[in-house]
């Protein structure tokens, strides 16, 4: 790996386009390096793990919406067009508008994979684009996958090195990014044409946070989506020869010295060398449960505590100390009383720990549906255990967000329960079951039955099969098999027959 050194240039300095994040970004990108097998196996994964989660969100509104607006938009002629979730896979759509359908359809339920550093992300969000892409101009699944694995690699990078968080820019800035990226490999296009898109779709998709704090509504699994579907227009732009503000990131008036840290910053984003393999996907992870990633090792504290804790009515109080982010970002640090609040949006109790902690210490589980329920929520005795928890931010667990060493890094916390008779129960954890270093990792025999669990309600066993066998044969799909990559109900879902201006 190389550690380049980010900076600001002066309005007047000369500086070589070499030099430029976005510039070194697309080298790796158009870098023709093959990809290791692992990284193959957890392209799958991820395909699969993408397409299980989306089907349990086939019939949510955000869904059912963003694919009315994907089947207002019919390819172009001469071209064959995108499948979308949900729908025969001989109804193609637009490329630009399936990332767009899919992308909601991955994202709305939170519960896909993820990958915390300096910032945050959801790396799965690069599929839905590239896919779209790769069905569009009819090519395989080997390019598709040295595609996913250029998205999964420049989101890691920059995640890594430039934290969007800190200045309340939203993670979709590192997403934009990557998926040009990918669809650049994809492509197999030159690095000027990928530089020129890396540009326009940062330029396009830096947008503020508010989309993930107070009220959070159905936008927030739109956001992704639209940072796929810009990436998707920034390609086709630079193709046609359009360039983008230069130098993006470094400039004057760009993102780092006008967003971020301002004119005096520096950072340092690692980044494979010619020749080096990309693997990046190897460390990032996904959710065994439909909730916000810091929240993961949290829900299985909770579910081991449960029996040990007894009778939750003798509680007086929990305090979960943790990361900062946790604190801030999903715990009482946010300052936000919508966290609080029994009548907020599914989206916001997906983002508030204390109320996540009270329902899965009370049922002993997580449910990607009955635990954000509105009557679960407006419990009363959950309501009166959810208003008793509060985080603090602990200085170590920050220290241990942000650790380099996978063997100390963590994304849980220590647990303080109070009782009426003044005892205390106190345990902890560092990282989710499910992580590689958890205490039950997931590999393919995972990532298969959760997909089982999320699809048998809505597809038939034999779509789910038909599915898998695609999904597993990746790498050797001709292109006229990639169509296979979608999913189906019985009977298809159709447009709801909602207007809008389309």
């Amino acid at each position: 790996m190389i550690e380049h050194q980010v900076r600001v240039f002066g309005s007047g300095e000369q500086v070589a386009r070499s030099a430029e994040l976005a510039w070194k970004l697309a080298e790796v990108a158009a870098d023709p390096v093959a990809v290791p097998d692992d990284v193959t196996e957890m392209v799958i994964n991820r395909v699969i793990d993408n397409a299980g989660v989306a089907a349990a969100s086939l019939e949510r509104g955000p869904v059912v919406a963003a694919r009315d607006q994907a089947l207002r938009h019919a390819p172009a002629p001469g071209r064959a067009g995108a499948t979308v979730f949900g729908l025969p896979a001989r109804v193609r759509v637009s490329p630009e508008w399936a990332a767009w359908a899919n992308g909601v359809a991955v994202r709305e339920l939170d519960f896909h994979d993820t990958y915390l550093a300096a910032d945050y992300s959801h790396p799965g969000d690069n599929i839905p684009p590239i896919l779209a892409v790769a069905q569009q101009l009819g090519l395989g699944g080997r390019e598709l996958v040295r595609a996913i694995a250029t998205g999964y690699e420049i989101q890691v990078a920059l995640v890594r090195g430039i934290c969007l968080h800190a200045h309340r820019i939203d993670h979709i800035a590192h997403l934009g990014p990557s998926a040009a990226a990918g669809i650049g490999t994809l492509l197999g296009l030159p690095v000027e044409t990928i530089y020129q898109a890396i540009g326009q779709a940062l330029h396009t998709t830096t947008t503020t946070r508010q989309s993930r704090k107070g009220t959070i509504s159905s936008w927030k699994a739109y956001a992704p989506a639209f940072a796929g579907k810009i990436a998707i227009e920034a390609v086709d732009r630079a193709l046609r020869g359009q360039g983008a503000p230069a130098p993006v990131y470094e400039g004057a008036d760009g993102v780092i010295a006008r967003l971020l840290d301002g004119p005096d910053a520096a950072h340092v984003v690692s980044l494979p060398a010619a020749g080096e393999a990309r693997r990046g996907i190897l460390d990032t992870y996904t959710k065994e449960h439909s909730a916000e990633y810091q929240s993961q090792a949290l829900i299985d504290l909770a579910r081991r505590l449960g029996p040990a804790v007894g009778d939750l009515t003798q509680v007086t109080s929990i305090v979960l100390h943790t990361s900062h982010h946790t604190h801030a970002v999903i715990g009482s640090g946010s300052g936000d009383p919508q966290k609080y609040d029994p009548r907020a949006t599914r989206e916001t109790l997906d983002h508030s720990i204390p109320y996540i902690f009270a329902v899965a210490l009370q049922d002993g589980d997580w449910h990607h549906e009955r635990s954000y329920a509105p009557a679960r929520a407006s419990r009363p005795d959950t309501i009166e255990l959810w208003q008793k928890i509060t985080t603090v931010e602990d200085p170590d667990w920050t220290r241990r967000y942000h650790c380099s060493d996978p063997a100390e890094k963590a994304f849980g916390g220590r647990v303080v329960v109070t009782r009426t008779d003044g005892s205390t129960l106190i345990d902890e954890i560092a990282v989710a079951d499910a992580h590689p270093l958890g205490a039950r990792p997931f590999g393919r025999a995972e990532y298969l039955a959760k997909f089982r669990r999320l699809a048998g309600s809505v597809l038939p066993a034999e779509e789910q099969d038909r599915f898998l066998e695609v999904a597993t044969r990746l790498p050797q799909l001709r292109p006229d098999e990639l169509a296979g990559l979608t999913l189906t109900p019985a009977p298809p879902l159709t447009a709801s027959g909602t207007d809008g201006i389309f």
